[in-house]
């Protein structure tokens, strides 16, 4: 088996391609700790068990890893190299049953029509790109004009991950849908 692996913006996380399906189309998983991955992610509890792992991203057929602050990538990416060929070697599923159900979405019931544009634009133009460098953007509110967006994977804790909100998702949005005035950050 053989795995690539990416730099992505965040210079703390690698974007690691193990030529396969990591989600399969089953939306994404992002762990913050080892503690959140039992029962729910043996890939992601493998990868935190390597130690000096702070965050575990698991996208559609791709993995991102940010490692602690005092880590080096020299010495742990061999690591979770190892250990996702462990996992695949294994036999087992990234995720065990069902996903989670995602977070409720706060928007006012006649804001409707606008809140599927606003996905609409971030599906079809921003969440490939994200994706692109490890991580994902996920709609989570729209009120009086503000999307609140949550940040995943290598966007998490990028330095550059404010100038993308504000620069390039926040003038789209803003430019194919009026009603939006501006974009913000949110955690989970």
């Amino acid at each position: 088996m053989f795995i690539e692996t990416e730099g992505t913006p965040n210079p703390a996380t690698l974007k690691f391609l193990p030529g396969r399906d990591v989600m399969g189309g089953r939306g994404t998983a992002d762990f913050t700790h080892s503690a959140e991955t039992e029962g729910r992610s043996p890939l992601a509890a493998r990868i935190f068990g390597v130690g000096e792992v702070a965050r575990v991203f698991l996208g559609n057929d791709f993995v991102t890893v940010t490692k602690t602050e005092d880590a080096d990538w020299q010495a742990l990416r061999p690591r979770v190299l190892s250990a996702i060929m462990e996992h695949y070697l294994s036999g087992l599923p990234a995720m065990e049953g069902e996903e989670a159900a995602a977070e409720d979405e706060d928007f006012a019931p006649e804001d409707g029509e606008i809140v599927a544009q606003i996905k609409e634009l971030l599906d079809t133009r921003v969440r490939p790109a994200v994706a692109g460098d490890g991580g994902d953007i996920v709609f989570r509110g729209f009120r009086e004009g503000v999307v609140k967006l949550h940040l995943q994977g290598a966007c998490s804790g990028c330095p550059s991950s404010r100038a993308t909100l504000k620069h390039g998702v926040e003038n789209m949005l803003r430019h194919y849908v009026p009603e939006v005035q501006r974009v913000e950050q949110v955690d989970a």
